[in-house]
């Protein structure tokens, strides 16, 4: 495995969504692969903050922000 085909089966990795053999791929390029390694650290904590950014329902979001944008970050937490 690569380390572009890695970042492309990231998400699919996070959620159990691989097939057994594309998973046994991503793991051993895991062990070899520091940068690999590094890239879903960021990914997982990214995705994390991500999740808390609208955590606080009643707090006042900031001026000019785009109804359609929160409309669409919202939907996609669900």
């Amino acid at each position: 495995m690569t380390c572009r085909q890695f970042a492309d089966f990231i998400a699919d990795y996070l959620s159990g969504e691989l097939p057994t053999d594309v998973r046994l791929d991503f793991d051993h390029h895991l062990q070899i692969c520091t940068n690999c390694v590094k890239y879903l650290a960021d990914y997982k904590a990214t995705v994390a903050l991500g999740k808390t950014a609208f955590a606080d329902t009643t707090a006042a979001l900031p001026e000019g922000v785009p109804d359609d944008l929160v409309k669409a970050i919202l939907a996609s937490r669900r």
